[in-house]
């Protein structure tokens, strides 16, 4: 098992879209992940799972992968919890 632990960065902090990008990031690893927050722990692959964390900007939450590419998996969703994403306003062309 590898932990590392992370800081949410996202402005708006980890709502729809960004839940969306992570959840699918899972079918790329074969380890199992697991997010750790204040408000809970989750696998992931469960997107509303994930959003019932209530992940804000500024929460520290530990990310534990286990599995045959656990170092690799547990540095790319760190990375990920750790993105500024920057999706469009809806609604502007």
């Amino acid at each position: 098992m590898v932990e590392v632990k992370a800081v949410i960065k996202n402005e708006a902090g980890i709502h729809c879209r960004p839940t969306a990008v992570i959840t699918q990031a899972v079918a790329g690893v074969k380890s199992t992940v697991t997010v750790t927050a204040p408000g809970g722990r989750c696998e992931l692959g469960s997107a509303l799972e994930l959003m019932m964390l209530g992940l804000e900007q500024g929460t520290q939450i530990t990310i534990q992968a286990t599995g045959p590419d656990e170092a690799a998996a547990a540095e790319k969703f760190k990375e990920l919890f750790e993105t500024n994403f920057d999706f469009p306003n809806a609604g502007q062309g």
